[in-house]
């Protein structure tokens, strides 16, 4: 091969990856945050709030044994990570800054201090501890934070944080639903099948971690990392606008 080939391939290893290996990168660690907020500090979800919602429902009229508290947490804490993440966000981009990497760096330093608050606390399930609340409530913020990076971007079939929509756009899309505004007869069903995958996967790996006993504070370096990696990939690219 020649240099200038040599060249051109090197220049082809280093270039960043594509917006949309990214966003299924933070599919994945989703379903790892998810994974540790469910059987580690919970039961509380910290970015899939529907399923909050409805604990607060059921511990408010005292049913099955869940504790309103620990959602209620929850919903607060992402509630204030998603009004800080469009505000942040929309005033770094007024002013030309990468919002984008700006949102993920802040999500990850949150992770950051969440595993610093959760350091040497062990994984519990049912009845959380301040500690373990307090874990839950900066995962909830960095989580309100990342929906809206998601919604900012807007990879469609890729929302990062959840997959009902996609998982319904997949089934309603293929040769079972064949419905052609749902994109049947298109390529449309890749990046749906690839979110639930990945989301799978997240929770699969978070589990296998629980499971292992690792403390909390070593559970949430992983998808802190993640997050952080995927935020200097984009660095080398144009800022990003909002879609």
């Amino acid at each position: 091969m020649s240099l200038s080939g040599v060249m051109d391939v090197g220049r082809h290893l280093l270039r960043p990856p594509p917006l949309t290996v990214l966003m299924v990168v933070l599919t994945v660690v989703t379903g790892l945050i998810e994974a540790v907020s469910l059987l580690a500090l919970g039961p509380v979800f910290t970015a899939m709030q529907t399923g909050n919602v409805l604990f607060l429902a059921f511990g408010t009229a005292r049913q099955g044994n869940l504790p309103a508290l620990a959602p209620a947490v929850s919903l607060a804490a992402f509630a204030v990570g998603a009004v800080c993440g469009a505000r942040l966000e929309a005033t770094s981009e007024a002013r030309g800054r990468r919002w984008f990497v700006t949102g993920l760096a802040i999500e990850a330093g949150l992770m950051l201090v969440a595993a610093g608050v959760g350091w040497g606390v062990a994984p519990r399930y049912g009845q959380p501890t301040v500690r373990h609340m307090a874990v839950a409530a900066l995962l909830a913020t960095s989580m309100g934070m990342r929906n809206v990076t998601s919604m900012r971007v807007n990879v469609p079939g890729l929302p990062t944080t959840l997959v009902t929509r996609s998982m319904t756009f997949l089934l309603a899309g293929s040769a079972l639903g064949r419905d052609g505004a749902l994109g049947y007869g298109t390529a449309a069903w890749v990046p749906r099948a690839v979110a639930v995958t990945a989301m799978f996967t997240g929770g699969l790996a978070g589990a296998l971690l629980v499971r292992a006993d690792w403390p909390v504070n070593w559970l949430l370096l992983p998808p802190a990392t993640a997050v952080l990696a995927v935020a200097l990939a984009y660095l080398p690219q144009p800022p990003l606008h909002r879609l």
